[in-house]
């Protein structure tokens, strides 16, 4: 089989509901990882793109999060309805969802207006 031409990443990761960091999947389901599953396979993605949960992505205040490598392009507050965009513009088109991309000065920053580390 060849290499995929993209590898996305959806966080995963829960804490308890008084973390102080919040999560990007509060009750251990992941919905939005269904979809982008789903969507990419009705799109004829199937061996092109892998769609993976992963563990946290250290991007909590951003969440919930997505990555889509090789492109290295985060996204942050996806939600369900945000999927079809995804796949459609990024994994089909190229393109990706600028609405959605996290800002570079924030992806694994120390400091960041959304970040609120002690």
């Amino acid at each position: 089989m060849p290499a995929f031409e993209r590898h996305v990443f959806v966080c995963h990761n829960v804490r308890p509901a008084d973390a102080p960091r919040p999560s990007c999947t509060a009750d251990g389901t992941s919905a939005l990882h269904a979809r982008l599953q789903q969507l990419a396979r009705d799109a004829g993605l199937a061996g092109k793109v892998r769609i993976n949960k992963s563990g946290c992505l250290d991007q909590c205040e951003h969440g919930p999060t997505v990555v889509v490598y090789p492109e290295a392009v985060w996204y942050g507050g996806v939600r369900t309805e945000d999927a079809e965009e995804i796949v459609m513009e990024h994994l089909i088109g190229g393109r990706p969802v600028e609405r959605l991309r996290m800002a570079d000065a924030c992806v694994n920053a120390k400091e960041c207006p959304h970040v609120a580390r002690k």
